[in-house]
Formats: C-alpha cells, sequence, structure tokens
C-alpha cells in the first residue's frame, strides 16, 4: 500500500531500482532505455517508472532527489514496503583526481561522508564504513571491462554541503584518494546494509576539481550519462 512519499501499488516496483536525483532524468531514463513503461509514483514530483529492458528484463527507475535524507527515506520504503531487493544509484559528480576524465564512469565501492548520519546509530565515537555490495561492485567492474570503458573503483565523499565555506577541503579528501564527491551514497549504503539488502553507487564525472576549467554541456552530459545507464541496466538482476 501507499507510503507517506510513495503513492504505488505494492508491486509496482521491480526488485532492482535505478536512482537518479533528478525526477526528469528517472523519466527520461525510463523513455529512453524501457519499453512498455509505466508510471507508478508522483508525490511530490517525485517520479517512479517500471518497464522492460530489451532483454525483457523488469526494471524501475525512480528519482531520489537531492542529499541524504532524501535518498534515505525513499530507500527506506522502497526496501520495506515494496519488495525491492537492490538500489542502483546513478548519479553526477565532480572529480577529485587527476587521472578521472570526464564522461568515466565512478564504481563507488565505499563512501565517505562529512554527514552526521551515522550517529542514530550511537556507536560511542566510532565511525561507520559505508560500502556497496560486492556482488554489484564486481558486475559493474566486469561490464565496464566488457565495454572497453576507464575503470574507476574506490572511495567516494557523500557530503552535505555543496558551497563549502573552505573551498580547499576536496584536497584533503583527494589526498586520502577519495575519487570525488556527490550526495547521497552514505545515506543509500548505510541503509541498504541495515536492512540487509544490496546497493551500489555508479557515478558519471560531469565535473573536475583539478581542472576547473573542464566542465560538461547539458548535451554532453546526457551523452555521457547513457553509458553508465547501460552498465546499471546490465547489472540489474
Amino acid at each position: 500500500m501507499p507510503t507517506p512519499h510513495i503513492n504505488a501499488k505494492s508491486d509496482a516496483f521491480a526488485k532492482t531500482v535505478l536512482m537518479p536525483g533528478d525526477p526528469l532524468r528517472a523519466k527520461w531514463i525510463a523513455e529512453t532505455f524501457l519499453h512498455d513503461v509505466e508510471q507508478v509514483t508522483n508525490v511530490r514530483n517525485i517520479l517512479g517508472y517500471t518497464g522492460y529492458t530489451k532483454e525483457n528484463k523488469r526494471v524501475s527507475v525512480m528519482a531520489s532527489g537531492m542529499g541524504m535524507p532524501s535518498i534515505g527515506i525513499y530507500a527506506h520504503e522502497l526496501f520495506t514496503e515494496y519488495g525491492v531487493e537492490s538500489i542502483i544509484r546513478v548519479g553526477t559528480c565532480g572529480t577529485y583526481q587527476e587521472d578521472i576524465h570526464l564522461r568515466d564512469v565512478l564504481v563507488c565501492s565505499g563512501s565517505c561522508t562529512d554527514s552526521n548520519w551515522s550517529a542514530q546509530f550511537d556507536l560511542k565515537g566510532g565511525t561507520f564504513s559505508a560500502i556497496a555490495d560486492y556482488g554489484l561492485v564486481e558486475k559493474a567492474m566486469q561490464e565496464l571491462r566488457t565495454r572497453k570503458l576507464p575503470l574507476h573503483v574506490g572511495n567516494i565523499l557523500s557530503a552535505d554541503i555543496f558551497y563549502d565555506v573552505d573551498r580547499d577541503m576536496w584536497k584533503r579528501w583527494a589526498a586520502l584518494g577519495v575519487m570525488g564527491v556527490e550526495m547521497e551514497s552514505y545515506a543509500l549504503y548505510t541503509t541498504a546494509l541495515r536492512l540487509k539488502k544490496k546497493a551500489l553507487c555508479l557515478l558519471t564525472a560531469t565535473d573536475s576539481f583539478v581542472h576547473h576549467n573542464e566542465r560538461l554541456t547539458t548535451e554532453e552530459r546526457q551523452e555521457g550519462l547513457s553509458k553508465m545507464i547501460e552498465v546499471a541496466l546490465a547489472i540489474a538482476q
């Protein structure tokens, strides 16, 4: 039955949900890559769809909104109320490393954060390491190799702040090998791990902190995202 944030029927979602942040990007993915598509939820214009791949694999696509609080709500409700087993976040990021180029796809095996998200677990000063499902990581790596695409696997920063007062903060994360920054993965991974579900964050590099003048146009972003979506659909269970 509907939840406070999703008005879909109980069987509306497939076992795997692809989750971009932007509702219009969810619509674009559904209309571009799936057939026999049905819109299944639209509360607060957070759009969700279910359809079939060209191999007739049933897959859902739903937006998460921006930030950890938002994706935390939708991931929790999908996992606990709709029988979803895997969520694959398909998003964009700014890169911190010299060898990661625009349009490259990042496989985020772990997520660091500057958020207080894990405080809810009362770990007495401990720090929880939020990690992806290894099976999904392995499949994504293999898919990228098969497609002869650059392979970047490692930590991403899941940040609470977009416009950071300290403009050099990124350099501290970069020095630790963090690949780049986005704003949702830590909450997604933590939610999945707590509920014994599966999650993976795939990201397309659209901006660079190393090369400040490098930025994709709207058209280039869409072209670059297609590679990531194809990988996500290929590994969807």
